[in-house]
């Protein structure tokens, strides 16, 4: 049994069952007060005031319902889509809602300038993906482009947009008006930055100075940065915002919008033209299946990294991940990540332009059969499934400062799992002027080499866990390549460990380097002193890490088959949220 959990400030005070949500649950290590122009302050006096500040609340990290939930990593984001279901939306519209909303209060991870991808699981229990990650556009020429870490030249063709409209146009029922109505006032009315957000914004003042647009939007005249619990303004969102509500996403790729990124592309040296933005589509996305220990997985494909998390799973099937010890089950875990790493890098090597060959069985017995660590008892055999506990309500070189994920429910059984990203921290740093948004970084080998017309490969792992053909886990982080280890993770842990869903993400993780891997120590947080010496002696390599939200941070949702009771699980180790649908009257 693993006795280590993350169990410092965000991660010991679990919430309290109350009615409908719960209460008492903090927000991340960092302060839990939202301040913030709430669209409707949930804890916050009732229906709410709307004011830009509105009165100080605390945003839960766990919630419950049988009717839905939204969760998400800020709390006016996840509270956006909560209001879609309050309003008879179903899941899609509550996803379309936060992941514009959390585009506004959470620029440094995401944006309508950036990509997503999307899983949906529908009523009938069929399985649908978009893709609406950024692309490079036809005319790109790796061979004489210029090569960049930001800027201009970073910038590719993106997606969210597309993707979001097709996801409400395919599956949702409210309109684009409807949903964006919290975004926009977000933007327009404004809202306190959290701590989190603040800091990301002051890491980045200097490069995102080197810019007209961005220096205007998110620097004051000192060239500062606004701090924490500050009311930040967007006007020049709002409008952007209120043009595709009336417009749709045709006037951000052909219309007004799409002229204004091409003049500033133009005169800046960037890569993407009209034609470019004309033709971009929300592609269906291809989605990858396997099973472990009785429960089927689902995921996306290239470019995203679903055939990767399931690969994963299928090595450590051949284990008996229930009964190793710490030491053994962090080593093991590491291992068989950083070799489903070098698989997928050495497919991109080869030019395969999927990663499906990850989610054969034989492929994973293969990969097995050549992992050695200390203590890791392997299973005789497959057949048959450890049945998950009784329900209790109790690669790629990129940096873990990224991305945002959310996960939305309703009580029809309709499931969104929604990654979101413009890359490493505020994205290419550019900000096209009076647009108010920021481009995502895609393009001049921050994602390797990119064929013209290519889309981004990512860690983005969106990932729903079924039981005879009914969701019990809906999951997706961010953090890069971590992304991958923490979904990989959580799933053990809940099905091999017999966790909850709040303690799951909370338990320690780990992460491949090279020759070893980066164990979670922070204070009162993670692994043991001892276990990590035991992986050492081993002759592994074992970096100590103690950052917040370095190891990925998931927002999921997991579902008691039997009652249909939803619990939507925040990551402790940020500042996000997880909201429930208030009961009409109240």
């Amino acid at each position: 049994m693993m006795r280590n959990t993350r169990k410092g400030p965000g991660r010991a005070g679990r919430a309290k069952r109350s009615g409908e949500g719960w209460e008492g649950a903090g927000v991340g290590r960092g302060p839990s007060l939202v301040l913030a122009a709430c669209v409707a302050a949930w804890g916050c006096g009732g229906a709410g005031d709307g004011a830009p500040g509105g009165n100080m609340g605390v945003a839960p990290q766990v919630a419950s319902s049988p009717r839905g939930v939204v969760v998400a990593a800020q709390p006016l984001a996840a509270e956006a889509g909560a209001r879609m279901l309050e309003a008879g939306g179903n899941a899609a519209d509550a996803a379309v809602a936060a992941a514009f909303a959390v585009s506004v209060v959470e620029p440094s991870m995401n944006s309508i300038g950036g990509r997503t991808q999307i899983l949906v699981r529908l009523p009938d229990g069929s399985v649908a993906g978009i893709d609406a990650t950024t692309q490079a556009p036809a005319t790109y020429d790796p061979e004489t482009a210029p090569q960049a870490s930001y800027g201009y030249p970073t910038v590719g063709v993106p997606g969210a947009v597309a993707g979001l409209a097709r996801l409400l146009r395919e599956h949702g029922t409210m309109s684009l008006e409807e949903v964006m109505a919290p975004a926009i006032a977000l933007a327009e009315d404004g809202f306190a930055l959290l701590p989190g957000e603040a800091a990301r914004h002051a890491a980045g003042a200097a490069q995102l100075a080197e810019f007209e647009g961005s220096r205007a939007h998110f620097l004051v005249g000192d060239g500062s940065t606004r701090p924490a619990e500050t009311v930040f303004v967007q006007p020049d969102l709002a409008a952007t915002l209120r043009a595709i509500a009336a417009g749709g996403e045709d006037v951000f790729y052909r219309g007004e919008i799409a002229g204004r990124i091409v003049a500033d592309m133009e005169a800046n040296g960037g890569a993407v033209t009209a034609e470019a933005l004309a033709a971009y589509e929300a592609l269906d996305a291809p989605i990858v299946r396997g099973s472990y220990r009785g429960y089927e997985l689902v995921g996306t494909d290239v470019p995203a990294s679903g055939a990767v998390s399931i690969g994963i799973l299928h090595i450590l099937e051949h284990f008996d991940m229930a009964s190793l010890e710490d030491e053994s089950w962090a080593a093991l875990i590491g291992t068989a990540i950083a070799r489903a790493f070098e698989e997928r890098a050495a497919a991109r090597r080869d030019g395969l332009g999927d990663l499906a060959f990850m989610t054969d069985k034989e492929w994973a017995a293969a990969i097995a059969a050549g992992i050695d660590v200390p203590g890791a008892t392997r299973r005789t055999a497959l057949a048959g499934a450890t049945p998950m506990a009784d329900w209790d309500a109790s690669g790629w070189p990129l940096s873990q400062a990224h991305t945002t994920h959310l996960s939305t429910a309703d009580g029809d059984g309709r499931y969104v799992a929604l990654t979101q990203t413009i890359g490493p921290s505020l994205g290419s740093k550019v900000m096209t002027p009076g647009l108010g948004f920021l481009h995502a970084a895609t393009l001049g080998g921050y994602l390797g080499y990119m064929e013209p017309g290519e889309r981004a490969r990512s860690s983005i792992s969106p990932l729903m866990v079924l039981r005879d053909g009914e969701p019990v886990l809906v999951l997706g982080a961010a953090g890069g390549a971590r992304i991958i280890s923490a979904v990989v993770q959580a799933v053990v842990r809940v099905v091999d460990q017999g966790m909850d869903l709040p303690d799951a993400l909370a338990a320690a993780r780990v992460h491949p380097i090279a020759d070893g891997i980066e164990m979670e120590t922070s204070p009162g947080i993670g692994w043991a002193a001892e276990d990590i010496a035991e992986v050492m002696s081993w002759g592994m390599a074992v970096r100590e890490v103690e950052r917040e939200g370095a190891f990925g941070r998931i927002h999921g949702i997991r579902v008691d088959p039997a009652t249909g009771e939803m619990v939507g699980v925040a990551d402790p180790d940020w500042e996000g949220a997880a909201i429930v649908p208030r009961v009409r009257g109240n």
